[in-house]
């Protein structure tokens, strides 16, 4: 049985604002697999949240996160450390 997998504190900001903007996501909640399924544009990323106010050494993937990246290589896999990145990864402009 999976444990339920730690979330990092910005995940529901994140989450909330793709939301808002229309991005469709899928909070996965497991152990070792990346944090949210997104889908915009009939485009999907799978997105690992890691805290950007952490040190460095607490944003890297966990042993079996990497595994989980190096099965689904090729496939992608954004680490989202803030909003501003999750954008980013999806061709999303911020104006103004």
């Amino acid at each position: 049985m999976r444990r339920a997998a730690r979330k990092d504190e910005n995940q529901k900001s994140i989450v909330d604002a793709l939301r808002k903007v229309g991005v469709k996501v899928e909070i996965l909640n497991q152990e070792d697999i990346p944090d949210l399924l997104v889908g915009y544009r009939f485009n999907f990323w799978l997105f690992e949240v890691k805290d950007g106010d952490k040190p460095p050494s607490r944003r890297k993937l966990r042993p079996g996160q990497q595994k989980f990246a190096e099965r689904w290589a090729g496939y992608p896999i954004v680490k989202v450390e803030c909003l501003a990145d999750a954008f980013r990864a999806l061709g999303i402009e911020v104006t103004g």
